[in-house]
């Protein structure tokens, strides 16, 4: 059986990562020319501040303070991204190559926390809805990744 705190420390561990993602997308946007690209990243950066707002409401609906940051991990990747950009490191591709590897983490994430025992309904809704949201968003990262990469 899981406990309030540990309900609560899984959340707020994937609202971090919601941060995170959020901070990064809206980091890409201002990376990359590509239009079409600066509006998917805009569009992704979007759903992860619903998806933070969502955990955070979840978070003190369950009697817990929800962080309002990322973490460091997140920091330094948006740094490796911001590098990769001033270098000139084929530019787009690099992107989604460090959007995509921010997916994947995004993902075991949702997948770690969904293996918890005993979740309240509600927090298991919540985290299966945006594990499935995170997977979507996965998978269209890593097709714009490899077309990317194809035309390189």
């Amino acid at each position: 059986m899981t406990t309030r705190t540990e309900v609560i420390d899984i959340l707020n561990d994937l609202l971090k990562n919601a941060h995170d993602g959020h901070q990064g997308y809206l980091a890409a946007a201002k990376e990359t020319h590509s239009p079409y690209l600066q509006n998917t990243f805009q569009t992704l950066a979007e759903h992860h501040a619903r998806t933070a707002a969502d955990l955070a409401a979840l978070v003190q609906h369950h009697g817990g303070e929800a962080v309002d940051h990322g973490s460091a991990t997140g920091a330094v990747h948006r740094g490796w991204l911001k590098v990769k950009a001033a270098v000139g490191a084929d530019s787009d591709a690099s992107i989604l190559d460090e959007a995509e590897r921010g997916e994947d983490a995004n993902v075991a994430r949702y997948r770690k926390a969904l293996k918890a025992d005993s979740l309240p309904a509600d927090v298991l809704a919540t985290i299966d809805r945006q594990a499935q949201a995170a997977q979507r968003s996965h998978d269209e990262i890593k097709a714009m990744r490899d077309a990317a990469k194809a035309k390189a």
